[in-house]
């Protein structure tokens, strides 16, 4: 048997990726699943963009590139971050990276020491702690219940750093709650900030260009400029631009970090796909006309799917500003008994009941640090979340007391 490393101890495999293989497993038994449970839009890539993709291929940039990202594509992403966010970089402040989960990888590899504390606020991303970990620093999780909407208080920030204390990880709006911060809310997790200057904070944006309801998006660096040299600014061209498989994410921070990162990078992956760096300068810089298009259709999306859950007794989810998924509470469903005589104990159950019974994958909140709750992904085809949302109802049906 092989012996592996002790750090794979400290680890779990990522509980989307779980589900996603299990009902995969499922599908190729002959079942109709419907998959809720992966954070990918359904569209497909702007035709603009994949055509820049092919051009690449055509012209023979398919060999490597910089380690961190051609000139040109750094300097679309200076150019998004300057008119997107009021933010000004210079392009040896920019990173690129095989998605925004490397980037944040290598982040937390080049400012993580061992006992080195991270403030992570509650339900997060599922891979957040176990980055830290790897790194040798130990998350320190904080509650944010969804009486506060999912988001970090100042009194809370405050309360969690320690002399120990390295890093913030904030992510708006939020995977998995879909929870944006407001700019007060901003302003005042700052003001915080300013008081311990051994914190710096990882700003995850992905979500960004995915805002509902008149909630405006703001990023921390440009709502306190005084933490602009304490921030490393993420974003990619995955969940916005429909471009999940073409692996291109990318930061902007110091620079004394930045060359860090290169270091890292250099010695793993090096440089991201030359043909996906292409695609995603015409991303940057082309048309997006149809970014609102894709925007309206994930809010109609919502609309239905929080109706038709929030009708169902035992579960109950609020309105996300922002991102493509909902958060919802099945603690009404916690110690019911299901046809064949079993009783849901946790969300891991209630996951595990709606896929074997409903055909519908979901994420147990336990895996984003809060249960029970379980996330959904609306970024599907209406008509499946429709089905889904009735499969759910009928397998809801069937528990009792």
């Amino acid at each position: 048997m092989t012996t592996l490393a002790r750090r794979m101890d400290t680890i779990t495999p990522s509980a989307t990726v779980e589900i996603s293989r299990r009902a995969a497993e499922m599908r190729r038994e002959g079942l109709d699943i419907i998959s809720l449970s992966q954070g990918e839009p359904d569209f497909d890539t702007p035709a603009h963009i994949a055509h820049a993709g092919k051009r690449a291929i055509d012209e023979g940039q398919t060999r490597y590139t910089d380690v961190d990202g051609t000139l040109e594509l750094k300097q679309a992403i200076v150019a998004k971050f300057e008119r997107d966010n009021g933010l000004h970089y210079s392009t040896d402040q920019i990173s690129v990276g095989t998605g925004g989960k490397q980037v944040i990888f290598n982040a937390l590899f080049a400012l993580i020491d061992p006992e080195d504390e991270v403030i992570i606020p509650a339900p997060y991303w599922v891979s957040y702690p176990d980055m830290v970990r790897l790194a040798g620093g130990t998350p320190v999780c904080v509650e944010c219940d969804v009486s506060q909407g999912f988001r970090l208080t100042a009194e809370q920030l405050e309360a969690a750093i320690t002399p120990k204390t390295k890093c913030l990880m904030l992510n708006s709006p939020a995977n998995p709650t879909g929870a944006g911060y407001h700019r007060e809310e901003l302003i005042a997790l700052g003001d915080v900030l300013k008081r311990h200057p051994q914190v710096f904070v990882i700003s995850d944006d992905i979500y960004e260009y995915l805002a509902y309801d008149g909630w405006a998006f703001t990023t921390l660096a440009a709502v306190v400029p005084e933490l602009f040299e304490r921030t490393l600014t993420v974003n990619g061209v995955s969940k916005g631009y429909a471009m999940t498989g073409w692996r291109i994410g990318f930061g902007g921070g110091p620079k004394d970090l930045i060359r860090a990162m290169a270091k890292l990078q250099g010695q793993m992956t090096t440089n991201p796909s030359a043909i996906s760096q292409a695609a995603a300068v015409e991303a940057l810089n082309g048309p997006r006309d149809f970014l609102e298009e894709h925007l309206e259709i994930f809010r109609q999306r919502r609309d239905l799917c929080m109706t038709a859950l929030n009708g169902i007794d035992g579960l109950s989810c609020r309105a996300p500003e922002g991102a493509f998924y909902l958060f919802v509470s099945c603690q009404g469903l916690i110690h019911r008994k299901t046809p064949a005589g079993e009783r849901l104990e946790r969300d891991v159950d209630v996951a595990r009941f709606l896929l074997d019974t409903a055909h519908v994958a979901v994420v147990p909140g336990t895996a984003f640090g809060m249960a029970p709750w379980f996330r959904i992904s609306f970024a599907a085809a209406t008509e499946r979340l429709g089905e889904a949302c009735e499969r759910i109802a009928q397998a809801c049906s069937t528990l009792t007391d």
